[in-house]
């Protein structure tokens, strides 16, 4: 999944791993809340990686170099949206963001990250 386009200007790109989190949080939010339930968190969700798009440095990012160096969140609850994901990412090159995991806030996201 690549979000790319005039925004901000950077490309945001989910990894495999990243891909099969935010199916499997929508099949789980599904599962326990309803279908509709999950078609609002799939906006709540795609809304922040949007936002990804202005930058690295937006407002509500902050940089977790405990995690690995470079490495950045976003916490989905943005914007008058409720959540409970992390969006784990980091810069990988030029106006290039690279979404590395999409992980619940209750989780030690230092184990669900490679090394």
């Amino acid at each position: 999944m690549t979000f790319s386009g005039t925004k901000g200007s950077w490309n945001v790109q989910l990894v495999r791993l990243a891909e099969l989190d935010f199916a499997e949080i929508l099949r789980w939010t599904a599962s326990n809340f309803g279908e509709r339930q999950a078609v609002i968190y799939e906006a709540t969700l795609l809304q922040a990686i949007d936002a990804l798009r202005s930058g690295p440095n937006i407002i509500g990012t902050r940089p977790r170099d405990d995690l690995g160096s470079g490495i950045r969140t976003l916490h989905v609850a943005r914007q008058r949206r409720n959540g409970r994901h992390f969006i784990v990412f980091h810069v990988v090159g030029i106006r290039a963001i690279e979404v590395l995991r999409l992980l619940h806030d209750s989780m030690d996201l230092t184990s669900h990250l490679p090394s």
